[in-house]
């Protein structure tokens, strides 16, 4: 039987329900992870802590280890020596105690690769991993995570082809489809092989269809895990949860209930010492080529037909479908562009982009976007989807805002002069998770007087514990080969085709006077009249 929540004062303590307890996920599979960009930053910052974390949580199989591979010539102690200090700056547990880390840090290994390119030394690294496999007692499983610039991802995944690492045996060149018979010599491969690749995946449409094309010389689609950290988001994912497991919910779902549906993701850094990466993308390739059009598809997509990873994936390709393109005849009624000047973070001064080491003096990069999109399927004609992100914004604030259609008649003239303003519900990403549901309320007294009140619903008030990070979902997830919070290929490529109009637009036309905004705001004026000619405004976070 499900146990009542608890009341304390004006807040319900959720409490999980034996119900709940028991349901069963795909369990992570005794596996190797082999890392390419091992002394990286995101290994180092994101993976090494994600899986120390799960480590933790006894959500990792009982035989794994991880190879790193990296150009730096290092032993296994030094790769070891590195790992702990990544842990020592970023685990919930503060310092690692000694015999924690002997447990965690024996798993860990290290395999130098001076030259992508060599033939050779992925030859020495098919060995390796045998070796591993056989201490581990593994079964063959691996995956292979690519946290290397995307300039390296070619390289890497065809010489793992070419070395037979792929599972799929050697794949004779251009071939597209088909792998070499493999001789009598050649022991039958056992065990799951799987790729991570991390975003971005492609820098415009032709880049992107490359990029599948050559990795599905190597790989099949099956085997390939696109990663976009936003899916391992917690709020994110009980989207899904909010909507098919309320009756509440699902039937004001759409054109009839609601007026217009607003993404935010505002973020309050500037490029810090990325302009290499920054100058080549902007926010449209940076944040709506992915997390923005993914968190547009969970919130618009139909009901699957099961809880299947396929069956998901297929419902947000569907709404990628039905977006309408962008209309570049009127390009400033549907898409605004702007780059952030000088302006007060936190009291203290920054600069604006231009002046930002390694940023052209000149640069056309937008650092913000806003797009007014539609969907044309029978559930969403109609209602606008206004998505925006930024750098160097007032709050950082991840968020998709549903807002509802007026009352048809308002009941309580003259009492009530003016305009009741609309039901929202706010789904919170980040840096809080949460719900929010917004309705109006009478004031207690003896005359009418109206207010909005809200129903808050928090992620850790409610369940007592912190939101585990996005990459700890993720890579549980590929361990057990489970695909749904991943993207697949041609989402990827509809993705692309449906943002590639506007930004060969923008590189043709003259940028308008940048900078356009100052840091501290909530972007361009141009933005907040995108909405305003529609009769609404930008929910402020």
């Amino acid at each position: 039987m499900q146990k009542e929540p608890k009341k304390t004062g004006q807040t319900f303590i959720a409490q999980v329900s034996p119900e709940n307890e028991s349901i069963q996920e795909p369990t992570a599979q005794s596996c190797g992870i082999v890392i390419f960009g091992a002394t990286g930053d995101l290994t180092q910052r994101k993976l090494i802590p994600a899986l120390f974390h799960l480590f933790q949580g006894w959500l990792l199989p009982d035989r794994w280890y991880v190879l790193g591979v990296g150009r730096k010539k290092m032993t296994h102690e030094d790769f070891r020596t590195s790992v702990r200090k990544s842990l020592d700056g970023v685990s919930r547990m503060g310092q690692v105690p000694t015999a924690v880390w002997e447990t965690f840090g024996k798993r860990f290994y290290y395999a130098p690769l001076s030259d992508i390119e060599k033939p050779k030394e992925y030859a020495q690294l098919g060995k390796d991993l045998v070796e591993l496999e056989q201490v581990h007692k593994t079964g063959g499983n691996r995956i292979f995570y690519l946290a290397t610039p995307p300039g390296l991802y070619s390289t890497i995944v065809h010489q793992l082809g070419m070395a037979g690492l792929s599972g799929q045996g050697q794949k004779r060149a251009g071939d597209h489809c088909k792998t070499e018979q493999k001789t009598k010599s050649s022991p039958k491969k056992k065990g799951s092989v799987r790729l991570i690749v991390e975003k971005p995946f492609g820098t415009d449409l032709e880049s992107a269809q490359n990029l599948n094309q050559e990795i599905r010389e190597v790989f099949g689609e099956e085997q390939l895990y696109r990663i976009d950290h936003y899916l391992g988001k917690e709020a994110v994912q009980n989207m899904l949860f909010l909507r098919y497991a309320n009756a509440i919910f699902e039937p004001i779902w759409n054109r009839r209930y609601i007026d217009h549906i607003q993404i935010t993701a505002a973020e309050t850094l500037g490029i810090e010492s990325r302009a290499g990466y920054y100058e080549e993308a902007g926010a449209l390739r940076d944040m709506f080529q992915n997390h923005l059009l993914q968190l547009l598809c969970l919130v618009a997509m139909e009901a699957p037909s099961s809880f299947e990873s396929e069956r998901i994936r297929d419902e947000k390709v569907k709404v990628l479908r039905s977006v309408r393109p962008i209309n570049l005849e009127q390009i400033d009624q549907c898409a605004i562009r702007g780059q952030y000047g000088k302006g007060l973070m936190d009291g203290v001064t920054v600069d604006d982009y231009r002046k930002e080491p390694g940023v052209a003096a000149h640069s056309k990069t937008e650092t913000f976007a806003a797009l007014k999109l539609h969907i044309d399927n029978w559930r969403w004609q109609g209602v606008p989807f206004y998505l925006r992100s930024g750098k160097r914004m007032a709050k950082k604030s991840t968020e998709i805002v549903i807002v509802f259609k007026e009352v048809p008649h308002l009941l309580f003239k003259p009492m009530i002069p003016g305009r009741l303003e609309s039901n929202t519900l706010v789904l919170s990403v980040q840096p809080t998770e949460g719900i929010a549901l917004t309705f109006q309320a009478k004031y207690p007294g003896p005359k009418f007087s109206v207010g909005r009140v809200t129903m808050d619903f928090n992620y850790s008030g409610a369940f007592h514990s912190a939101s585990p990070d996005a990459y700890e979902r993720l890579l549980v997830d590929c361990m057990a080969g489970d695909q749904m919070l991943f993207s697949r290929g041609d989402w990827i490529e509809l993705s692309w085709k449906l943002l590639m109009p506007l930004l060969n637009h923008w590189k043709k036309t003259p940028a308008p006077c940048f900078p356009n905004y100052p840091s501290g705001s909530f972007g361009p004026k141009e933005a907040d009249e995108l909405l305003k000619r529609d009769g609404r405004a930008w929910r402020s976070p």
